[in-house]
């Protein structure tokens, strides 16, 4: 068995088909994929996937199977990670992820906090959509993100931050926004711009939101990221809902209206591998109440803690 073998098969449980695990991730094609599979099934000894008319699916001894695969590639990255650094010379550094947008808020109070626990070290910084940071931290490439409490994670742990607030986003010249907020039961006869797959705790919030409230929402489409999700709705007339925070991304041919009611909400963390004992981390996660008291302070934004 080959690590390559387990980075198609994790690449294709990920991403529920070999199609889209074959062009997106994997840049090789289908039937090459395919036999990739074939050969560590026939390896292991049982079925790891079941073929399905759209995509594949898991089997009980495949989901087993993919923690290990996960847990092996991580400790793989782990011994080359750590051979690289021993040999290059020690200094503080940290690694540090955001979900787009969130560096504008949160980036200058946690900056702050670093320079005053370490000033000489050095912060790397990404941006990347919540599911993307959470496999950086799997991977030990990042030491600590800004981003959703992901589900299908391993070794990871997220310390809460605070509660976004979701709102709606519609056309600029939609119907709706005459109103100065939107009624839940107007969302079920729109068409409704979902972002399932990159943001898929978001996408949980927002179907249970409309299970609670007795509404059925129209996907009609799905956005790859925020700028997609926006030429979507421009273009289709739909509307989508996203947290309150990135409004200050939208673009002039879309409008934000609140929800009447109580808003549904979106919990941000700090999320960050058990593995990692980076000490610049450890004293960041014990001043976590200060970052979050100075940001409720200064932002524009009203979160819930």
């Amino acid at each position: 068995m080959e690590l390559r073998h387990l980075r198609y098969f994790i690449a294709v449980a990920e991403e529920g088909s070999l199609l889209t695990a074959a062009q997106r991730r994997l840049h090789t094609s289908q039937p090459s994929l395919s036999r990739q599979i074939r050969d560590l099934e026939s390896e292991v000894g049982v079925k790891l996937l079941e073929r399905q008319p759209r995509g594949v699916a898991l089997t009980a001894a495949g989901k087993i199977f993919l923690d290990h695969a996960r847990l092996a590639l991580l400790q793989v990255e782990a011994a080359t990670d750590g051979a690289r650094r021993a040999e290059q010379p020690e200094k503080p550094a940290l690694s540090m992820g955001f979900l787009a947008g969130q560096e504008v808020v949160w980036l200058p109070h946690v900056l702050r906090i670093l320079r005053e626990e370490s000033p000489e070290a050095e912060i790397k910084l990404c941006s990347q959509s919540s599911p993307e940071l959470a496999l950086g931290l799997m991977r030990g490439k990042l030491d600590v993100a800004f981003l959703r409490p992901e589900v299908h994670t391993v070794g990871l742990s997220f310390r809460f931050l605070v509660k976004e607030p979701l709102i709606a986003v519609l056309p600029a010249g939609h119907r709706l926004t005459s109103r100065k907020t939107i009624r839940p039961q107007d969302l079920a006869r729109e068409i409704y711009i979902s972002s399932s797959r990159t943001s898929p705790v978001l996408e949980s919030v927002i179907q249970d939101y409309a299970s609670k409230i007795g509404i059925t929402l129209k996907a009609g489409y799905e956005g790859e990221n925020l700028p997609s999700a926006m030429s979507l709705v421009t273009s289709t007339g739909g509307i989508t809902l996203i947290p309150l925070y990135a409004q200050n991304m939208l673009t002039p041919n879309v409008v934000a209206r609140a929800l009447d009611g109580v808003p549904p909400t979106i919990d941000l963390a700090l999320g960050y591998n058990n593995a990692n004992t980076t000490s610049l981390l450890h004293r960041l996660l014990l001043r976590a109440d200060e970052l979050v008291a100075n940001v409720q302070d200064q932002s524009i934004i009203r979160y819930v803690v």
